[in-house]
């Protein structure tokens, strides 16, 4: 049985209650707030609601953050099966999950993955859904990185058919040319500084106001049906 793929709470190991108490606040904010993009994921969303990118492209376009930094696919898909995008008419949502699920292989994540997407079509079988790619991670070759750039391919392979959903890569070149990954890009050879966040995410800000359009656009252009 796929671990990755099945709904799991993240064990309360520091008796904080602080990530169950993160669900609820999100439950909130999707009943109160009108958002026409959301976010969820683990750490690489949770972190983009820190930077200068974030406040400068994304906040403007009434984007709700749902990210939890621990997160593996297991507990993004029950936080979308427990209500956090139930509540809300979204015309872009953004996924990105996968890098925390050390003990599954590649296959597995995709899954996981695969079903994280089944779980928002479900509730939102109009938007338009972001899946975006793992960023690599290590200072040096590693087999963490080698897996990671399966999980990539893999995902691009299985939601290539999938309409409404795309693969996005946000990696502007975080591996350089000796394969090396340096520290102001990735300070601890894992998480986006600033500056990367700016690199990256600034690209999607741009796609996201691009698929609004689009979506704003046809539903101007659709024809009403006359009364009978």
């Amino acid at each position: 049985m796929n671990s990755a793929a099945i709904p799991a709470l993240v064990e309360d190991c520091y008796g904080d209650d602080r990530w169950m108490c993160m669900h609820k606040r999100f439950l909130i904010e999707a009943k109160e707030r009108e958002p026409e993009v959301v976010l969820i994921g683990d750490f690489t969303v949770a972190m983009l609601s820190h930077t200068e990118v974030w406040e400068k492209y994304f906040v403007s376009m009434h984007c709700l953050n749902f990210g939890i930094s621990e997160d593996k696919t297991q507990n993004v898909l029950w936080r979308i099966e427990n209500g956090e995008v139930e509540f809300m008419n979204p015309k872009v949502i953004i996924l990105s999950v996968g890098a925390n699920n050390y003990e599954n292989t590649a296959k597995e994540v995709v899954e996981g993955i695969h079903a994280c997407l089944t779980a928002i079509r479900s509730y939102h079988p109009k938007a338009q859904i972001v899946v975006l790619k793992l960023f690599p991670c290590g200072q040096h070759l590693n087999p963490v990185r080698e897996k990671i750039n399966q999980i990539n391919n893999l995902l691009e392979a299985q939601v290539k058919s999938l309409s409404n959903i795309q693969v996005v890569n946000l990696d502007p070149g975080f591996v350089q040319t000796d394969g090396t990954i340096n520290h102001h890009d990735l300070y601890d050879y894992q998480h986006l500084t600033r500056t990367a966040y700016m690199q990256a995410f600034r690209p999607l800000s741009d796609l996201i106001q691009q698929l609004i359009r689009e979506i704003t656009l046809a539903v101007v252009e659709t024809p009403t049906l006359p009364d009978e």
